[in-house]
């Protein structure tokens, strides 16, 4: 059962402490939403957690800091991305009741030692219990964080959400600048004003280290030809770029001013010492165990409704909610997933090659893959092809790396919204 707790964090422990914990604790992937979370100091014991003291604890383990927590379970959490609410200070709980900009399912599962992660998009038309059919962004201003994780349990086949996080963009605009920006490719000239969020939207395109502002407006962008799911893919690539830069050495002394910083920014139900097992399983989580994936669909069309949705795509929603949360659909679909060769996979020529994408597309066809297709070359050359996991299928995208012979598979839904598998082909590429 959810519970709403609010309060300031205020711990005196040694400093070497609070790096270990902040740095790993943020590198689990609840990024800045997790940070400084406003928390009730004395708990009892969760049933997520285990306490282990005694022993000998294993390299790298926060025990041998003092901190014995560790996930006892798998656990499920909702993180909120709150939209600015207009002409309200800072210090008001009212900060927390705007839309949810940003909706992330994460699963930290210790029995995997992974961490998974599903975007859904703030459009995504669904039925909010005691408000009817709406966007999913409006469950939190209907009734807070415990409708929110309502609506996303309902949507996802009865999925347990057993923690929530709210964070406001404020706190991602500081947590960016703390530590120093991130660096991105910025794929395109970016460049006008939201007036609902009071932001001037002014990038360049290539790569560049954007300063907290900046990345706001990267993230923010919409003006493209995928809407709110170009928003979902920039904000995975910022969430990429963060985690890579909070693996920095140069970082971990801006950590307790991070966690100083960010607590009036963050509201959540996690207790202390979930967030310390937190830290503890994240600390050893490496790159290829932390995986993100987008909740398939498609836009709706005019004639369908008068506002823009995304709708779901059911057999495929089954389908991650399956792999990437254990949990089956009590009403299975009669429809089916296409059979691996049937797969919708998108080239994209990012080598600086002419022509090298729609060699890449003919060599997979010859090979019996029927749906293949080139779209758009990437404006960033690539010196190592990868392979874009769009709709959460590693095992596809792992068979497609043996019959190319080369590759990186990138669990992340980053590539065409179209594809099941967005091959985005580099200077490794050898006809």
């Amino acid at each position: 059962m959810l519970s709403h707790k609010q309060g300031n964090l205020k711990v005196r422990v040694p400093i070497a402490q609070w790096l270990f914990w902040g740095a790993a604790f943020v590198l689990t992937a609840t990024i800045s939403a997790t940070v400084g979370a406003t928390v009730a100091l004395m708990t009892p014991l969760s049933p997520l957690i285990s306490n282990h003291h005694q022993g000998q604890k294993p390299k790298g383990d926060l025990g041998s800091y003092g901190f014995g927590y560790r996930l006892s379970r798998p656990v499920n959490i909702l993180v909120l991305g709150i939209d600015r609410v207009l002409d309200v200070p800072d210090n008001s709980p009212k900060i927390f009741t705007g839309n949810s900009d940003t909706m992330l399912l994460l699963r930290l599962d210790p029995s995997e030692h992974s961490v998974k992660m599903l975007s859904i998009p703030r459009d995504t038309r669904v039925e909010i219990p005691g408000f009817g059919l709406n966007k999913i962004n409006q469950a939190n201003v209907d009734g807070g964080a415990i409708l929110a994780a309502k609506t996303v349990s309902n949507t996802l086949n009865g999925v347990q959400v057993d923690r929530y996080v709210r964070v406001t963009t404020t706190a991602f605009r500081e947590l960016v600048d703390l530590v120093g920006g991130v660096e991105v490719f910025v794929p395109e000239r970016m460049s006008y004003v939201d007036n609902t969020q009071n932001l001037k939207i002014d990038l360049d395109q290539g790569w560049q280290t954007l300063n907290g502002d900046q990345a706001e407006q990267f993230a923010r962008f919409r003006h493209d030809n995928y809407g709110d799911i170009g928003r979902v893919q920039r904000q995975q690539t910022l969430i990429k770029a963060l985690r890579q830069r909070l693996q920095s050495p140069a970082v971990l002394p801006r950590v307790p001013q991070l966690l100083t910083s960010m607590g009036k920014y963050v509201d959540s139900n996690l207790s202390l010492e979930e967030m310390l097992a937190l830290a503890n399983f994240g600390l050893s989580l490496q790159p290829d165990e932390f995986k993100m994936v987008l909740l398939p669909g498609r836009f709706s069309t005019t004639r369908e409704y008068k506002a823009s949705f995304w709708i779901m795509d059911s057999v495929e929603k089954d389908q991650i909610m399956k792999e990437y949360f254990d949990r089956e659909s009590k009403t299975p679909s009669s429809d089916t997933l296409p059979s691996p060769n049937q797969l919708r996979i998108a080239i994209q020529n990012a080598s600086g090659q002419p022509q090298l994408g729609k060699r890449v597309a003919k060599s997979l066809k010859q090979k019996g893959y029927t749906s293949v297709y080139t779209i758009e070359d990437w404006p960033d050359l690539q010196h190592q092809t990868q392979i874009i996991v769009e709709k959460g299928d590693i095992k596809a995208a792992s068979a497609i790396k043996q019959v190319l012979g080369l590759g990186k598979v990138e669990a992340t839904s980053t590539g065409d919204i179209q594809s099941d598998l967005t091959i985005r082909v580099g200077q490794d590429w050898q006809d």
